[in-house]
């Protein structure tokens, strides 16, 4: 069985962020430990990291990888503020939006659909 990842330029990375911060927060959560969904957070991040790296080069990853972190401490205190599931569906909006402008859209295939004549 192989288990070989995708090649790091075909890897779509706004749903890699979205699981990561998403699903670090359930995890976390859902088990009560912390460090778990610090686990599913750290490997969406490196997964989605190496795409921005192959994809974009290093400015760019720095700048996603930031937003990546940055979105991830901001959810605490702006939890405190609207509740912790808005926080987070926040944060993972805008960062994910980020990838996908920066990464995804900027090397991606995707075309117009061309009408139906």
């Amino acid at each position: 069985m192989s288990t070989a990842l995708k090649p790091a330029a075909a890897v779509r990375t706004a749903p890699v962020v979205a699981v990561g911060l998403i699903g670090g927060y359930v995890t976390a959560r859902e088990t009560g430990i912390r460090p778990l969904g610090g686990v599913v957070l750290a490997a969406a991040g490196v997964y989605a990291g190496r795409t921005w790296l192959a994809r974009r080069g290093p400015a760019t990853t720095a700048v996603l990888g930031a937003a990546y972190v940055l979105g991830f401490g901001l959810s605490h205190p702006l939890a405190k503020k609207i509740g912790s599931w808005p926080a987070v569906l926040s944060v993972t909006a805008a960062t994910a939006g980020a990838a996908a402008l920066l990464s995804d859209a900027a090397y991606s295939e995707w075309s117009e659909i061309a009408p139906e004549a």
